[in-house]
Formats: structure tokens, sequence, C-alpha cells
């Protein structure tokens, strides 16, 4: 576990014991909704779970290394926002993906352009925000989420092809 899982542990520890101070039946009530809050999504949890450790597995190191590799460039990065765009996948999972993507060969700004992508630009919930919103608002956001995404892992290779990452 890195230096940060423990911070980020303990200050939860130490809020938890500072909420069972105040109020004890509080704290009770808000640990049994916590729980119930993950037993409901367990269910659609597992099955991504499982549908990316079997991705990450099938897919060939090589192959990611060509196509969002460091060496890929813009064009990786195009690629990995496209399908950012297009993938669906919750955000406490999208990182740890991120990750396991950086550890078999994918590069920094290729990463976040995928990663970015998943959070700012939703292709397969077009349908539902434009029956919320207004088509109008939703393609707008849509692009401009894109190019934002564009823009930050533009600034992302630069700050790897200058060594700060």
């Amino acid at each position: 576990m890195s230096i940060t899982s423990y911070i980020l542990y303990g200050g939860v520890g130490i809020l938890l014991i500072l909420a069972f101070i105040k109020d004890k039946q509080r704290a009770i009530l808000a640990l049994k909704k916590g729980y119930k809050s993950f037993v409901k999504l367990l269910p659609s949890l597992i099955p991504i779970m499982l549908l990316m450790g079997i991705m990450l597995v099938m897919l060939d190191r090589e192959l990611i290394k060509s196509l969002l590799g460091e060496d890929s460039g813009i064009l990786g990065i195009l690629l990995s926002s496209i399908i950012g765009s297009i993938a669906f996948m919750p955000s406490f999972l999208a990182f740890p993906f991120g990750k396991s993507l950086l550890d078999i060969g994918a590069g920094y700004p290729q990463v976040a352009a995928f990663v970015a992508g998943l959070m700012s630009v939703g292709i397969v919930s077009i349908s539902v925000e434009k029956m919320y919103f207004g088509t109008k608002f939703t393609v707008l956001r849509n692009i401009l989420g894109y190019t934002l995404v564009i823009v930050f892992a533009l600034f992302i290779l630069l700050f790897v092809s200058v060594g700060v990452l």
C-alpha cells in the first residue's frame, strides 16, 4: 500500500472516531447507510471488475505499447481519447484501470486522455443527457469536454517531454 493510502485510511479512521465521539447513533446510522449503498453497488461492480480483469489479461502488452505507449504520440492520444469518450466506466474503476494501463506500457498522456475522456465525454449516455438537458447543451458539453481532454493530454505530453513526469 502506498503512503497516500495510509494517509487516506488514517484520515477516514480519525473522522470516524470523531463522528462516534460527537454522536454515536448518527455515526452508526451513517455506517449502516454506507454498507447498504455498497451492497447495492456490488451487483454492478463485480461484472465491471471482472470485465476489466479479462480485458487486461487478453490485451497484448506489445499492442498496448504500440497503440497507447509513449511513442504513439498524438495518434495514441487521439485513439485513447476516443476510446475513453465512448466507453462507460465509473470513476472509482477508471483510475485503477488507468494505472493498470500504465503498468502494461501505456504512456502518461495517452492514459490521461483515456481517463479524462471517460470522465468528461459521454457518448454512451448522450440519449439520456439530451432528454434531460436538451440537444444543444448536450452537444456543446461533449464538444467542449472532448476539446479539453485533448488540451489536457497535450499538456501532459509537454510535461513528459520536458521531464517533469
